[in-house]
């Protein structure tokens, strides 16, 4: 059996119509993960910065 010129176009279209729905489904997802990573690794930092800040004090208390 072979595929004619009009059946590979239509498995084509299909094929592109799958991957842009896909592609787009996943742009959808991963922006608000994105976003959200980002915001935690901001506070992430800040907390670290806090706790260093912290441990400093704490070492200066106890005259290391």
């Amino acid at each position: 059996m072979s595929l004619t010129g009009e059946d590979k176009h239509w498995i084509s279209a299909q094929l592109e119509r799958v991957e842009t729905a896909l592609l787009t489904e996943f742009h959808k997802w991963a922006s608000p993960i994105e976003m959200r990573v980002k915001s935690h690794s901001a506070a992430l930092r800040a907390i670290d910065l806090e706790v260093e800040a912290v441990s400093d004090r704490v070492t200066k208390l106890e005259g290391r």
